[in-house]
């Protein structure tokens, strides 16, 4: 076709698209939906990315560099980034005889061996970490970190940040981070008191974030004005230990830390995060680390390179399975003005360049509308979704070539879904056109076959490709393109599947599944499309489902969910004979606990000096049936004594949690009901009969259990520098073997039992185990009536595991979502629009009002059911088979003889409910109401 042809075609189609604004503005938003959404996960994901200068300025802030030391009289091998990977090559570990390096890192501080390794002119500034206590709120007490920085200093800027307020200036005013304010319910101007220095209150006078850590609930000190009086006020508890060896940089005019510097650094046991490195990272093969036989170099992440090319793949394919139902149904509303092309003279070629035409305009103006919506959106809700996430973007990161490649992909693939509609116009028999009628093909058979044979083999290839870690990405996109491909050939096929389950339903939803079947031509689009938008939204509910519960499974509580545990302490000051009291402000601030188990250390014998170790106790395994490599000095003394079969058997046994108050207690039933679940009469009367219950498999040996007693920490000994091995003595007590569904613990006692092997008992705190979790509110009121009787008493609640999500995950869950609601509705609004006449001849036989709505309404819902069961499967391809593929390269990390990840793979049925039924009725809902009630009677084509 001549150039002229093409610009009347897009003439005609300009044209067609003002005349029918609504139809157009579908279209237009069928089009725009998928391209919001690819673009606004880009814009996110874009956003979230931090470039190499925001990556330092979260790092050091607008320091040189970063040094800490990890081990003095080591020798470190770090990636260019030691928080990507690093390894302490130790002398102890192969025999051999330390450097000079070391031996010079043992002798000598080592602030002053950072200042003598560093260029002249360097000043370093001391990287803060203050304890964890606890400050008072509006209810009572919360627990919160500490930290000691001068804000006004402009090194701290990008990694710590002033948001509003002013700057402390006084040793008694200090800064807070957001998260601190809302949990505690105070405000700028309040005053909270720090445990330990309750007599000298703090004013609040600023609000700062971490900007990486949005949900730290942190209190931010002037240098000297807060851990000093804390280590003073309790110095069994804030001890040098918070003193960490780790320095910002700021180098000289001129000056750098460049690679050879870091390696120098690394010989004396240092870590060094450089900026110079950082924007200029060395290859790998200068990267000693990359060049152990048991590290690999710095390569891409394969499990996110799979998943960008699953994600971009599948909404490349949902974009033209969307826009598929726009055209064809803009096709056969314009069929009788396609025809007087036609009957005119215009041959097939200009009838399919009015409906390509038409996929252009729409095409263009859809992609630039999803483009606009998709960055406001964004722009919007930016701050919602970094509060979500907890992390700040780097910047609003609009990348125009990435912006410009979808809106260009978005109008291919949107003329590529106008093909079919074109070609099919362009085949009509001009006399069906010009009246309006056309002709009913049954479903091909042979297409349909076609189309099981694709789904079959691309849901083979994803899983097989993904589980044996070989051509993942092509394999895994490839094989989900197919199999949601094959599905699509299936859909004609299946709509008359479903066309039997009308004999069972009521009038109106029968006749709409029988119009569905008899116009497959215009179902089959708008239920491919539906199929594409919901396969998105569950390949994203799939991965990240499984990827929680993955998470939770990694996750070791501390005691059963919602327990509440009291704790006497341990320092100096701490108070045993004060736990009634504490016990009772306990339960009178959270009401509802329920019963209370006493619990009890067992120590060595002897009577426990306050403030003084009284040496501990742990439940170990018999000698015969220990691993042991648990004995190896060296990395392959270990390697080698970890093939042996008792190794094996100990990892089998899997893991077992250990509660705040240890691994081995002492109680009464009650203890045994709260903290381990049994409720077994013989269970209670081994333990009231002087027996240990053990809960872990193997430790029992002819009814006897080994008891480690650890003698209590010499403290003169070690201070005099020599070295200290701790005392230990093995002794036995009768024991039980007990079956506990929540085993968080090795073994626990009554105090009978441990008296009569010989041993010492300590009250050290009680558990509740209430039905609900308690509040926050209840929790801060309980902490302040605890720090009013005892400032060294701890309490803790154990809430479980708690989900973390990233903004990259957040950006595709929402507009996985949006895409699915929109594509539904729009789908079923253009079949409702294609179904006009159909609606208009039920008026002209006199059916009323609500038989017409409910009629419409049911189109629509049958569209959006059978979109939604088939999405289910095409979405379960691509996300089952990620999962197995991260645990197939996860495998590689697995040590010699253990067993590989177990693939989690977790369906979410109740939110897969809710699309399967909610889709349909919010569709059924939204039809009946916008169709009208009046049908204007159109004028019959002659």
């Amino acid at each position: 076709m001549r150039l002229t042809a093409w610009r009347a075609a897009l003439r005609i189609a300009r044209r067609d698209a003002m005349r029918a604004k609504g139809r157009s503005a579908l279209v237009v938003a069928m089009i725009a939906l998928p391209i919001l959404g690819v673009a606004g996960v880009d814009v996110v994901a874009r956003s979230a990315q931090l470039e190499p200068h925001e990556k330092i300025a979260r790092t050091m802030g607008s320091a040189d560099a970063k040094i800490e030391m990890a081990m003095r009289g080591v020798t470190v091998q770090q990636a260019p980034s030691p928080n990507n990977d690093s390894w302490m090559d130790r002398p102890d570990d192969d025999g051999r005889a330390k450097t000079p390096e070391e031996q010079r890192s043992l002798d000598t501080e080592p602030a002053d061996l950072v200042k003598q390794l560093l260029p002249a002119g360097a000043s370093l500034v001391q990287l803060p970490a203050g304890p964890r206590t606890t400050a008072s709120t509006k209810e009572g007490r919360m627990t919160v970190g500490t930290v000691e920085v001068d804000l006004a200093d402009p090194v701290w800027h990008g990694m710590l940040n002033l948001v509003r307020g002013t700057l402390p200036a006084q040793p008694n005013e200090i800064a807070v981070t957001q998260e601190f304010l809302d949990q505690s319910g105070l405000r700028l101007g309040d005053a909270t008191a720090v445990r330990g220095l309750d007599a000298k209150p703090y004013t609040i006078t600023a609000v700062a974030e971490f900007p990486n850590d949005l949900k730290r609930t942190e209190l931010i000190a002037r240098p000297g004005a807060l851990i000093a009086p804390l280590a003073k006020a309790d110095p069994d508890r804030v001890t040098d230990a918070f003193v960490h060896d780790s320095w910002l940089v700021k180098l000289p005019a001129g000056g750098v830390i460049d690679w050879p510097k870091v390696m120098e650094f690394n010989k004396y046991g240092f870590e060094v995060t450089s900026k110079a490195v950082l924007l200029n990272p060395p290859a790998d093969s200068q990267v000693p680390l990359y060049q152990r036989p048991d590290r690999t170099g710095g390569g891409t992440d394969k499990v996110a390179v799979a998943v960008a090319a699953t994600v971009v793949g599948m909404a490349l394919l949902e974009i033209v399975l969307l826009a598929g139902p726009a055209f064809a149904v803009g096709a056969r509303r314009s069929r009788r003005q396609l025809g007087l092309l036609a009957a005119g003279g215009g041959d097939r070629g200009h009838v399919r360049a009015v409906v390509l035409g038409g996929g252009a305009v729409l095409g263009v103006v859809g992609a630039v509308v999803g483009l606009v919506v998709a960055v406001l959106l964004v722009a919007v809700f930016r701050d919602d979704a970094e509060q979500f996430a907890g992390r700040r973007f780097g910047h609003f990161d609009l990348q125009p070539l990435d912006l410009l490649a979808i809106a260009a992909v978005g109008l291919v693939t949107g003329l590529l879904a106008a093909v079919v509609p074109a070609v099919q116009a362009a085949r009509q028999d001009v006399v069906a056109a010009l009246t309006g009628r056309g002709g009913i093909k049954p479903a091909s058979r042979i297409v349909a076959v076609i189309g099981l044979v694709m789904v079959a083999g691309g849901t083979a290839l994803a899983l097989l490709c993904a589980a044996s870690g070989t051509a993942v990405v092509l394999g895994l996109l490839g094989g989900s393109v197919i199999a949601e491909v094959g599905m699509l050939l299936c859909t004609p096929m299946l709509i008359g599947l479903f066309g039997r389950l009308g004999r069972f339903l009521p009038l109106s939803p029968r006749l709409a599944l029988r119009d569905s079947v008899r116009h497959r031509g215009r179902t089959a689009p708008a239920v491919a499309a539906v199929m594409a938008a919901v396969a998105g939204a569950v390949a994203v509910g799939i991965f990240t489902a499984s990827s929680n519960e993955q998470h939770r499974r990694d996750y070791q509580p501390q005691g059963p969910a919602n327990a509440v545990a009291l704790m006497a302490g341990w320092g100096p000051n701490a108070d045993q004979s004060r736990l009634p009291v504490m016990r009772d402000a306990v339960e009178g601030a959270m009401p509802g606990l329920g019963e209370r188990a006493d619990v009890w250390d067992v120590t060595a014998p002897g009577k426990c000096a306050p403030g003084r170790s009284c040496g501990w106790v742990q439940t170990v395994l018999p000698e015969a049936k220990r691993c042991p490599a648990d004995g190896a000095r060296t990395p392959a003394e270990f390697e080698r004594l970890h093939e042996d079969p008792r190794c094996k058997v100990n990892r089998d046994r899997g893991r077992f949690q250990s509660t705040v108050f240890g691994d081995t207690v002492v109680g009464d039933a009650a203890l045994l009901h709260s903290l381990f679940g049994v409720r077994d009469a013989s269970a209670e009367q081994a333990l009231a009969a002087g027996k240990v219950l053990v809960f872990r498999p193997d430790y029992v040996e002819n009814g006897k259990v080994n008891l480690e007693m650890t003698e209590p920490y010499d403290q003169k000994k070690a201070a005099s520098g020599e070295p200290y091995e701790p005392v230990k003595h093995l002794l036995t007590a009768d024991a039980v073997e007990v079956q506990a569904p929540t085993p968080f613990g090795t073994a626990m006692m009554s105090r009978q039992a441990a008296e009569k092997a010989g041993l010492g008992t300590r009250e050290a705190g009680s558990l509740w185990l209430p039905a609900a979790e308690p509040s926050d509110k209840s929790f801060q009121r309980a902490s302040g009536s605890l720090a009013k009787l005892d400032d060294n008493a701890l309490l803790q609640v154990e809430r479980g595991f708690r989900p973390a999500t990233d903004l990259i995950t957040l950006g595709l869950t929402v507009f996985a979502g949006v895409v699915a609601l929109g594509a539904a509705g729009i789908a079923t609004g253009l079949a409702a629009a294609d179904s006009q006449q159909d609606l208009a001849t039920l008026a002209a036989v006199g059916a009323s009002g609500g038989i017409r709505r409910r009629l419409s309404g049911f189109q629509c819902g049958v569209i959006a059911a059978m979109g939604a069961v088939l999405g289910l499967f095409c979405g379960a391809v691509p996300s089952i088979a990620l999962r197995l593929f991260d645990a197939q390269n996860q495998a590689q990390y697995t040590a010699p003889g253990e067993a590989a990840p177990e693939a989690v793979i977790v369906i979410p049925w109740g939110d897969l409910a809710a699309v399967v039924v909610g889709l349909p009725a919010v569709a059924v809902l939204l039809a009946a109401l916008l169709t009208r009630s009046r049908i204007p009677m159109g004028r019959r084509a002659a």
